[in-house]
Formats: structure tokens, C-alpha cells, sequence
């Protein structure tokens, strides 16, 4: 790694406490790593600024005027290479690695539950008991009873992780089980990974332990023809370790072992441009364009349709680079927030709902803005309730997430 101006690869970064000290827990959301790195702030400094764009001689500069001491070229030379070797700089060996790791997934027959036995169990008897769990009260809505008249059109339901939010995705899926008549679900998942594009598609199949749930290639050959020129495949990667529709994928084979659930799953990258410029999503041209294809491709199919979007909702605390303590006052006002939020899709007004996000840059972080967004311009439902609001703490990182689970009709 030999570049005068050095570029870290887009990571997760947050602090942790270890061994009684803060340091900055370095993580890959793309999956091309394992490795997860602990730095100290004053290395975090410097890997801020590995950006493309600073030199070593600018970062040389600014380190001497934090800290007041020398920082050698030679020294941010090695950090560059080390950093390198454990695949977090931008350069020859990752884009080798990317490649690799493209040719895998395009190659292999389905999409490997990649969480399995990292996030839930592995083995199908032994998820489905702990999955049972998640419905009984107090904190799950009871077991699935008999089907009800009302046409489910949607629903929100969680992307965290099962073992903190378990049961408030049992709140949603309950209602998939006891109010849907689908023939098709549409999922759409929040896209980690996806940077480039609005949405990311996928023609593969979603394995997981109680068996796959089928990709509707008719369906989406139809939505690609319909979608052009938009590239919905450039970033299909983003679905390779992409945990936000392999959880809705999950719930939806553990509700029907039996039956070759059909789905199209629709990765959703970030809306930040539009919320920055605080403009409409559905006025730009990639996304109205695929607002208004999804919706002729729904019509045109003519089969029972239920979409779920996998989200969360705020993210808070010190992790997610606020700076003040998570006081009662300060989660008071997020919960506040959120349920302005949930006002605002029970009304099914996604414009509303976007201008509760865009109106403050969207300091709180909701992880899910594009999915909800492109679900409320396309189910057609007339109704919509909250079914279950939470959030998980997490004391180590001095964090927050909230999320939720909600129907349409």
C-alpha cells in the first residue's frame, strides 16, 4: 500500500469500552472481512482522514496540531498497510477480494443464510422452538390462531438483531399469519451496503434452515423490463450477508414449512441526498421511475400482494455519534419523535413520514427511510395500526435502537 493519499473503505466505526478504556471498534459491513479492529481515539483521528482526498503530509500536519506531537510518514505509511492487510483499505487487494466474492455469490445456486448460527440457531428444530418463543406473552402477541377477513396489504416489522427484538417481530408476523392471502411478498430490506443505486434486486433464492424461500424471477424480470435504464443489479452484492430481508425471509418460511413461499426481495440504499436537499424522493427521477414501475408490475401480475419492509427505526447514544448522555429527558424526546413517525404512517402519508426525517437531517439515524418510503407509495392499503414500539439498550456502547411493528390494510 504504497498511496500518498490513503482511502479507508467505508466501515462501521463505534466506541466500546475495553479493558477499561475507550477505543473504536472498526467493523466491515460488506462482509469482505471477518477481522474486526480496536483502535485508540488518537488512531481513529488519523483513519478519519484517510479519505482519498487528505495526503500524508495533510494528515501529518493536522495530527501536530491535535496532539501536538510529530506523527512520522513512515509511521502512516505502516498503518495504511496494516489496515490493508486486514482488507479495510480501498486498493488492488480488496478489489480483487470484491471480485472474488462476486463471482462466489453470482455463481452459487441460492443465497446462503449467512447469519445462521451467528444470529439464530442453525439447526431447524432447535430454531423453530426458540422462534415459538418470541409469540408468548407478555412481550410476544400470543400464538397464531385462525385467519381473519381482513386482507393484510403490509407490514413493518424489525431488522435488529432476533435475540434483542425477537418478539416485536412476532407482533408482525402474527398478523402475516392470521390476515394475509398472499400469493407474493414483497420485501423490502434496508441496504447496508448498497451506495451507489436506490434499489439493489436479486434473482436469487433465500435459503434458509427450514428450507428456501423462492425468488419470483417472473416477477422480477417483469420489474427490471419495466425499470429501465435503471440497473438494479450493479449492486446485488449488497444482498450477499445482508441480514434486513434474510430476517423477513426467516419468519416467512417459519410461518409456512410447507409451502413455496414466493418473494422479491428489494434491497433499498439511503435517501440522504433527498434528505439533505430536503426534497421529495418520489420527484427524482430514479426513484419515482421505480415507484411507478413497481406499481404497473403489481397491477399488471394480478396476484395477491403483502410487502414487508425490515427496519428500524431510531438509532441513539454514543455508537451513533451523539455526544450527550442517554438521560430520560433525551429518550423521552426520541420516543416523541418516533411517534410523530408512527402518526405519520397509520395516515399512510410517506410525505409526511419523510418530512419528519428531512426536517432535521435526520439526526436520529432511522434505518429504514427508503423502505418504508417506496412501500407507502406502492401497497395501496387504506389502513394502517401499530401493532408493538420498542427499543434495546445496549450499556457497552451507550446506545439506543428503537423499532417497531405495524399493519396496513
Amino acid at each position: 500500500m504504497s498511496s500518498d493519499f490513503p482511502k479507508i473503505r467505508p466501515v462501521e466505526a463505534f466506541p466500546v469500552e475495553m479493558e477499561g478504556r475507550r477505543v473504536i471498534c472498526l467493523r466491515d459491513p460488506e462482509g469482505l472481512t471477518d477481522s474486526v479492529l480496536m483502535v485508540p481515539p488518537e488512531l481513529f483521528y488519523v483513519l478519519a482522514m484517510f479519505d482519498g482526498q487528505h495526503s500524508i503530509l495533510d494528515i501529518q500536519v493536522a495530527f501536530t496540531r491535535q496532539f501536538g506531537t510529530i506523527l512520522s510518514s513512515q509511521k502512516i505509511r505502516e498503518i495504511a498497510d496494516q489496515l490493508d492487510e486486514a482488507r479495510f483499505m480501498e486498493g488492488e487487494r480488496i478489489a480483487q477480494v470484491r471480485q472474488q466474492a462476486l463471482e462466489a455469490f453470482r455463481n452459487a445456486p441460492v443465497r446462503p443464510a449467512a447469519h445462521a448460527g451467528q444470529s439464530y440457531e442453525a439447526d431447524p428444530g432447535a430454531l423453530r422452538a426458540w422462534m415459538d418463543a418470541f409469540f408468548d406473552p407478555p412481550e410476544g402477541p400470543g400464538r397464531p390462531g385462525n385467519g381473519r377477513e381482513k386482507a393484510l396489504r403490509g407490514i413493518i416489522a424489525p431488522h435488529i438483531d432476533l435475540r434483542r427484538g425477537g418478539p416485536c417481530f412476532a407482533w408482525a408476523y402474527k398478523e402475516v399469519a392470521e390476515a394475509s392471502d398472499a400469493d407474493l411478498f414483497i420485501v423490502f430490506g434496508t441496504g447496508h451496503a448498497v451506495v451507489r443505486g436506490p434499489y439493489a434486486l436479486t434473482r436469487k433464492d433465500y435459503d434458509t434452515p427450514f428450507g428456501p424461500v423462492r425468488a419470483d424471477r417472473g416477477f422480477i424480470d417483469a420489474l427490471t423490463e419495466r425499470c429501465r435504464p435503471l440497473d438494479l443489479f450493479e449492486e446485488e452484492m449488497g444482498h450477499r450477508t445482508e441480514h434486513s430481508i434474510e430476517f423477513q425471509a426467516l419468519f416467512l418460511k417459519y410461518l409456512y414449512p410447507d409451502r413455496e413461499v414466493a418473494f422479491v426481495p428489494i434491497l433499498c440504499g439511503s435517501f440522504h441526498e433527498m434528505i439533505a436537499a430536503r426534497r421529495s424522493p418520489a420527484g427524482t427521477e430514479a426513484v419515482g421511475h421505480f415507484i411507478e414501475a413497481l406499481r404497473e408490475a403489481v397491477e399488471k401480475d394480478g396476484r395477491r400482494v403483502c410487502m414487508i419492509a425490515g427496519v428500524d427505526f431510531a438509532h441513539v447514544g454514543t455508537k451513533f455519534g451523539d455526544s450527550g448522555p442517554m438521560t430520560p429527558a433525551f429518550m423521552e424526546a426520541v420516543a416523541s419523535e418516533d411517534r410523530e413517525r408512527i402518526e405519520a404512517l397509520t395516515a399512510l402519508d410517506a410525505e409526511a413520514f419523510f418530512g419528519t426525517i428531512s426536517r432535521d437531517g435526520d439526526r436520529r439515524r432511522i434505518c429504514g427511510t427508503s423502505s418504508i418510503y417506496t412501500m407507502l407509495h406502492t401497497m395501496g392499503a387504506s389502513e394502517g395500526r401499530l401493532l408493538r414500539y420498542d427499543r434495546t439498550v445496549d450499556p457497552q456502547t451507550d446506545s439506543c435502537v428503537t423499532f417497531a411493528s405495524m399493519a396496513f390494510y
